[in-house]
C-alpha cells in the first residue's frame, strides 16, 4: 500500500505537526511504501518571503530526518523539485467544478483570519489533489481539517477516470481520531495561523514560555478539575500511554492540583522528549550540501513514479501527438 503526505515549511514545526502527521508517517515507513514531501509550493499561499521559505524548507527536511524518517526506506523530496506537479495541477483544474472549490471551508477560514484572498489560496485543493494523484496514493494521513481537501481529490480523480479510464488511484483518508486535531495554547486547533503553537525545536526558555501560556479555567486549587476540558491535559496526554493518562486524570479529579505545576511537568516532558532529536537536527543543518543531496536523490525516485503517471495523462489529454 502506498502512503503519501506532505508538510509545509511555512514556519517552525510544532506539536500539531508532529503528533498529527509526522509521527505517523515515520512509523509507516516500516510497513508500507511511504512517499513524503516538503510542500513548499503550498507554503507560498502564506509565505512570500523567498529567503524565509528556502531556509524553512531545509529546516523542515532536517527536522523530519532527525525525527526518524529514513530516506532509504521512503521516498522523501521537496515539492518544487518536481515541476510535473504543476502541469498536472493545470490539467486537473479543467476537471474541477468551481462549486467544489467554493465549498471548501479552509479557504473561507483563512480569509476570515485576515489572509488576503488570491487564486493560489482558492485553488490550493487542486494542487493538493495533484500531489496525491500523481503518485497513485492509496492512503493519505490527514487531520480533520484537511479531510475535505482529500474528498476534493477523490472527486477530481473519479471525474477524470470517468472521462479517460482508470488513470488515477482514488485515495482513502487516514485519520487517527485520538490525535486528528491537536489543541493549541488556546484550545483551538494548534496552528501557526492562530499563533497558538508549541514548537518542537527551541531554547528551553522559549519553550517554557509557550507552555506557560496554555489557557486554563478559573477552578480553585482546592476543587477537582475537569480533565476533558483542560488544554494542558489534552496536550500532556499526547506523551502518555493509557496508564499514564489515567494517572493524570485521577490527579485532576483529586482536589489540590495546581495548573502551574502541571505546566512545569509538561515543559520538562516536551524538552526531554525532543532533546535527542534536536541534537541530530543541528548536525544535519550543519551540512546543508549533504542535506540537499539527500533531497535530490529523493526527487529522482519520486520523478520516476511521477513520469509514469504523466505519460498516461498527457496521452489521454491529447498532449502527445
Amino acid at each position: 500500500m502506498r502512503i503519501l503526505s506532505g508538510i509545509q515549511p511555512s514556519g517552525a514545526l510544532h506539536l500539531g505537526n508532529y503528533f498529527g502527521m509526522m509521527q505517523k508517517m515515520i512509523a509507516y515507513q516500516e510497513q508500507e511504501e511511504l512517499f513524503c514531501f516538503i510542500a513548499n509550493y503550498h507554503a507560498q499561499t502564506s509565505l512570500i518571503d523567498g529567503k524565509a521559505l528556502a531556509k524553512g524548507t531545509l529546516e523542515a527536511a532536517a527536522s523530519f530526518l532527525a525525527l526518524g524518517l529514513d530516506p532509504e526506506k521512503s521516498v522523501f523530496w521537496v515539492q518544487s523539485d518536481l515541476p510535473e506537479v504543476q502541469e498536472l495541477t493545470w490539467m486537473l483544474s479543467n476537471f474541477t467544478p468551481m462549486g467544489l472549490l467554493e465549498r471548501c471551508h479552509s479557504y473561507k477560514d483563512k480569509v476570515a483570519q485576515g489572509i488576503k484572498p488570491n487564486h493560489g489560496l482558492f485553488a490550493y485543493p487542486v494542487l493538493m489533489a495533484a500531489d496525491i494523484l500523481m503518485f497513485q496514493s492509496d492512503k493519505v494521513p490527514v487531520g480533520k481539517d484537511q479531510k475535505q481537501h482529500l474528498e476534493v481529490a477523490r472527486d477530481i480523480a473519479i471525474k477524470y477516470n470517468n472521462e479517460y479510464g482508470e488513470i488515477f488511484t482514488v485515495p482513502e483518508p487516514d485519520i487517527d481520531d485520538d490525535v486528528a486535531t491537536v489543541p493549541g495554547l488556546d484550545g483551538r486547533k494548534m496552528s501557526k495561523s492562530y499563533g497558538n503553537t508549541i514548537d518542537l525545536f527551541q531554547e528551553d526558555k522559549a519553550l517554557r514560555k509557550q507552555v506557560m501560556r496554555i489557557v486554563t479555567d478559573a477552578t480553585p486549587v482546592e476543587e477537582a478539575k475537569n480533565p476533558e476540558t483542560c488544554n494542558i491535559f489534552q496536550i500532556y496526554s499526547l506523551f502518555l500511554d493509557v496508564a499514564g493518562r489515567e494517572n493524570l486524570k485521577q490527579r485532576y479529579l483529586t482536589p489540590g492540583l495546581r495548573y502551574g505545576d502541571v505546566k512545569q511537568e509538561l515543559f520538562e516532558v516536551i524538552r526531554d522528549f525532543f532533546a535527542p532529536f534536536s541534537a541530530k537536527r543541528e548536525e544535519l543543518l550543519a551540512k546543508p550540501e549533504e542535506l540537499r543531496e539527500t533531497l535530490a536523490l529523493g526527487a529522482e525516485k519520486a520523478r520516476r513514479v511521477a513520469l509514469k503517471t504523466m505519460r498516461k495523462v498527457r496521452k489521454k489529454g491529447g498532449l502527445i501527438y
